[in-house]
């Protein structure tokens, strides 16, 4: 009878010094931040926010995405704290590619950003009427034209792909690549070549929201705005921001 029951009991003393040492054993510290729920954009705070300091949240938020120190948030709150209005800090036109949403890319929540995706990343008269909305109407103090490297859509365009209505997107990213003065393999195939044109496009873009939209235009003369490009390196989830020929004019006071 003992034998049996210390057969019995054995398992579970065992069972429960382990559990005891397991808990005993320090935990790593965790990188993870808890943002509270009032950390969601509201008017005051959107009307705060500078446009330079749009870009540096932006920017830490890529930091936390390469680093995997993304920011915890309570997304039911935020959807409940969001759904009588949106104050989004900044816009971002960026391409449909699976890896460059910029939610992700830039650790935002939501209610941070409004958001146009199209494969390439270009200026289509109805885009630039939405980031006109997105900063005149509704407050947004940055504009991001988000390119990024191995992007089909550029690829395409360098190899002058025709393929039903794709044909439209690679017309209009043809220019991209007829700027580019460049003697050597002007195809996909070509990774510099496709970087490069990848840049072309998203500064040629920067420059048509510029020139394309007097609305625009006049909010980043006035520093109301700034508009920006970036490429977001797909191997390593950085984003290196450009600041293509900014405007020279002052601020107003």
């Amino acid at each position: 009878m003992k034998r049996i029951l210390a057969g019995l009991l054995l398992p579970s003393l065992l069972s429960i010094a382990f559990g005891l040492t397991a808990c005993a054993q320090p935990t790593p510290t965790s990188p993870i931040v808890v943002i509270p729920d009032s950390s969601t954009f509201d008017k005051a705070r959107q009307s705060a926010i500078t446009p330079d300091v749009a870009l540096a949240r932006l920017q830490d938020g890529n930091k936390n995405y390469v680093t995997g120190n993304t920011l915890v948030r309570d997304y039911p709150a935020q959807i409940k704290a969001t759904a009588k209005g949106q104050y989004p800090f900044a816009a971002v036109l960026c391409c449909m590619d699976s890896r460059s949403s910029p939610e992700l890319v830039f650790d935002q929540g939501v209610g941070d950003l409004f958001v146009v995706r199209i494969a390439g990343n270009y200026a289509t008269p109805d885009i630039t009427g939405s980031l006109e909305y997105a900063t005149k109407v509704a407050g947004a103090k940055l504009i991001v034209v988000l390119g990024h490297t191995e992007c089909g859509a550029i690829k395409g365009a360098c190899d002058n792909v025709q393929l039903g209505n794709l044909t439209t997107v690679i017309d209009a990213l043809r220019p991209a690549v007829e700027s580019i003065d460049y003697q050597g393999d002007r195809t996909s195939q070509n990774e510099k070549f496709v970087l490069l044109v990848t840049e072309a496009n998203v500064r040629r873009t920067v420059a048509k929201l510029r020139t394309d939209s007097p609305i625009l235009h006049d909010l980043e003369q006035s520093g109301q705005i700034k508009i920006v490009g970036g490429i977001l390196d797909v191997s390593t989830g950085q984003v290196t921001f450009y600041d293509w020929n900014p405007p020279t004019t002052q601020p107003a006071n």
